[in-house]
């Protein structure tokens, strides 16, 4: 750090105190020494990696003095002045950058890529756009909890090209969410400069398109930033609203240190150097005469005897050493499953009903369960499954959603990080494409990277056999049993779909709930009429017999039925597996000891779906006792077409039979 001579940036104090000045001060210097520390560390290869800041502390101190130290920040990776604004130990930051035990993911995530509930930060993924939706959950669950808090979130200009940016805007301005969105615009994405990244003048101007105010802010210039996010927030609190900040400022140095600023000219480097926003502020400070070079060094002496000393007790902690079982078993939140069994009398209802019957119920036991989706409050749903809830629950619980499933998902999840459940519907399975990346990136890997659950169930209408075409008729489970960190249930009969969707809904980890669209009003059954849960990872046993073990769930479980009816001669064990993820082994594995053969039916297409998985279970765990080759049954290898003829040829339910009889007389 090198001091100007003479300050390049004008202030203006308003009326505030010195002590808040020198506060102001302190905040922004002792990130810069810590960054300053951290590149020699990357130098002597203590540390892996390391995007720096410098340059723009101005906003990431600014931002965090300005709000309350109860409101959530949810920052960047060029933003550790925000972390030790909120005065995190920094031992456990040293920790975490050296991927310690002490740190905040214990050795599974980097840098500043994770949260805490203590100091109320939750830090961004790579994917950078995510963070943005998160923020609207947040800030939603202070609306309901009618808290008047404020939730700031930060994105860099490169950033605000994602579709997740534009969808968290929209969202924000439609619900009226008070989220302070802001955009550090330091001139590159990487090695892109802006003039590549976007064709509008400023970034501030996109706030005004989603009908929200924006300002346009000198990023550099420590007071500037102070006194107008303090004045925003203070109103946003009284009359909840986004608003959109764009900080002018630059990146002085790489992405990350490894990337270099060759890309950069000189001029203009040099530029954004006389700028410096703790230089210029220091001899502001100097000339004000409200610090003094001797106050100066004492602050410098302090802060790098704090940062040494921090840093020793970090480099000193042992190694973690791998733990097998701690991996596995940190994946999902523990949750003991309250098994709730109903003594109530039954009624003859359709799946559809059980699935409506268990979403009305889950909201009566818990008063904040937020259920969100496309046309789901007045009109209902596409599928009527929420028809009267709006008008039962109230529209804090039931809302409407714009078309963006990603912002939605990104919803549920900030929705949890306020400790609010939130079931979100998927107007059909197939659009989960849209919300893919904070499913298996965000909420499967949340509690696995920085111990905060995502108690959200995302229910997906699924399945072909309404010639409804390519897009409406996907049974996309195999996307998500791959990811770890989620949990699939199918279910094939209204009673489970009731019982299960319960389970779901009290589960605090994330939860995807396939519903077959083509079983909604063709199967019946009784149902008890109470509350009750069924629990994950216990497959149902329909059938008995030794000739041959069937396995399959949703609509296959039904195919298999009738294939069964049709051939009384074939004596099987047929397995329901009802959840995927957790999958029932030890159901599917006795099953297979008694028969000797296992087909496996699937409505999907075959390659790379869940028989495929369980074939090879089987093989592992069961080959002694296999009397023939383990056979996988599933639909075709094309998209899924509209016409009756094709869909029912593209179809595994025309092959089942078939395929079974080959295997019960091998």
């Amino acid at each position: 750090m090198q001091t100007t001579a003479k300050s390049q940036i004008i202030y203006d104090t308003r009326n505030f105190s010195n002590s808040l000045l020198l506060s102001l001060y302190r905040n922004m210097l002792k990130p810069r020494l810590i960054e300053e520390k951290m590149l020699i560390l990357l130098r002597q290869g203590k540390i892996s990696k390391w995007f720096s800041g410098i340059g723009q502390e101005a906003i990431s101190v600014g931002v965090t003095m300005a709000l309350n130290d109860d409101e959530y920040i949810l920052p960047m990776h060029r933003n550790l002045g925000v972390f030790t604004t909120r005065n995190i130990p920094l031992n456990r930051l040293f920790s975490q950058w050296q991927g310690k035990s002490n740190g905040f993911t214990n050795g599974r995530d980097r840098s500043f890529h994770f949260g805490t509930q203590e100091y109320k930060i939750v830090g961004m993924i790579s994917h950078l756009g995510p963070q943005l939706g998160v923020a609207d959950g947040i800030a939603l669950a202070s609306l309901i909890k009618k808290e008047k808090k404020v939730t700031a979130v930060f994105t860099g200009e490169g950033g605000t090209s994602e579709g997740d940016f534009h969808e968290a805007l929209n969202v924000a301005s439609v619900w009226d969410l008070p989220v302070l969105f802001c955009i550090e615009n330091n001139g590159y994405g990487l090695s892109t400069p802006t003039n590549e990244q976007y064709n509008c003048k400023d970034l501030a101007d996109r706030g005004k398109a989603y009908g929200m105010d924006s300002f346009i802010i000198d990023g550099n210039n420590i007071l500037e930033v102070y006194y107008l996010v303090q004045k925003l927030v203070e109103s946003m609190r009284k009359q909840p609203r986004p608003i959109l900040l764009e900080f002018k400022t630059f990146r002085r140095r790489g992405h990350e240190e490894a990337s270099g600023t060759k890309y950069v000219p000189d001029d203009l480097m040099k530029a954004w150097e006389q700028k410096d926003p703790l230089d210029n502020y220091k001899q502001f400070l100097l000339e004000k005469q409200i610090l003094t070079e001797t106050q100066h060094q004492q602050l410098v002496d302090e802060f790098k005897s704090e940062i040494d000393l921090n840093y020793k007790l970090a480099d000193e902690e042992p190694a973690i050493i791998p733990n097998l079982s701690k991996e596995l078993s940190d994946v999902y939140k523990p949750y003991n499953i309250e098994v709730i069994k109903s003594d109530s009398k039954t009624q003859e209802i359709r799946f559809i009903d059980a699935i409506s019957d268990s979403l009305r119920l889950s909201m009566k036991r818990h008063k904040d369960l937020v259920i969100m989706g496309q046309d789901i409050a007045e009109y209902g749903g596409v599928f009527k499954i929420t028809d009267g809830f709006l008008k039962q629950f109230g529209k804090e619980r039931v809302l409407n959603t714009p078309i963006c499933e990603s912002a939605i998902v990104e919803v549920g999840m900030g929705l949890s990080i306020k400790g609010i459940k939130s079931v979100v519907e998927m107007q059909f399975a197939d659009f989960a494409t849209s919300g893919f990346n904070p499913i298996v990136n965000y909420l499967a890997k949340s509690y696995y990277r920085w111990n905060q659950n995502a108690d959200v169930v995302v229910r997906m209408p699924c399945g072909a056999g309404v010639a409804a075409g390519p897009f409406h008729s996907q049974t996309n489970e195999a996307w998500f049993t791959k990811t770890p960190g989620l949990k699939v249930v199918y279910p094939a009969f209204p009673a489970d779909a009731k019982g299960l969707l319960a389970t779901a809904i009290n589960d605090p980890n994330p939860v995807m709930f396939f519903e077959h669209k083509a079983l909604y009003r063709s199967i019946k059954q009784e149902v008890p009429i109470d509350y009750f849960t069924i629990p994950f990872g216990e497959a149902s046993l329909l059938k008995t017999g030794n000739h041959v073990t069937i396995i399959t769930y949703g609509a296959g479980v039904h195919w298999a039925l009738d294939t069964l009816d049709k051939n009384p001669e074939i004596e099987a064990d047929l397995i329901d597996l009802r959840t995927l993820q957790p999958l029932d082994t030890e159901t599917i594995f006795k099953s297979v000891n008694k028969t000797g053969k296992a087909i496996i039916l699937q409505e999907d297409s075959l390659f790379g779906g869940i028989a495929s998985d369980i074939s090879a279970l089987i093989i592992e765990n069961c080959f002694e006792h296999l009397d023939a080759p383990v056979h996988r049954v599933g639909s075709l290898e094309t998209p899924i077409p509209f016409i009756n003829a094709l869909e029912d040829q593209y179809l595994a339910k025309g092959k089942f039979e078939t395929e079974l009889k080959k295997l019960s007389a091998y």
